[in-house]
């Protein structure tokens, strides 16, 4: 899937797309000021991986709904950063599933190629 169909597919459903930015993150710290970024993250992020996890589950500065993060070529840190793929895979993983217990703001993860 391309960065545009997940997009399109995420407003389809009325969803709310973000799509990092940075052709390619080839370091956990780029991954997660990536990630930061695309959701607008306030400046009290404390740019480590527990304030990611934090931050990944609250939200609280979007309206709610989905909000679908869209990873463009996660392959590209995978390579260069594997134990930071590993953990920041992990984390947003975490956050996935703990967003859709919490409630009204609910994270999705896309990886396209």
């Amino acid at each position: 899937m391309s960065v545009q169909e997940a997009v399109k597919a995420a407003r389809d459903r009325g969803a709310h797309p973000h799509v990092l930015r940075g052709e390619a993150v080839t370091t956990r710290h780029e991954a997660m000021e990536a990630i930061a970024a695309a959701l607008s993250f306030p400046e009290w992020f404390g740019h480590n991986l527990d304030a990611l996890y934090d931050s990944l589950t609250d939200l609280s500065w979007l309206p709610p709904g989905e909000h679908v993060l869209i990873w463009p070529r996660p392959a590209e840190l995978a390579r260069h950063d594997p134990r930071g793929y590993d953990s920041v895979s992990a984390v947003l993983e975490d956050a996935v599933r703990r967003s859709a217990e919490l409630g009204d703001r609910v994270l999705t993860l896309v990886r396209t190629d």
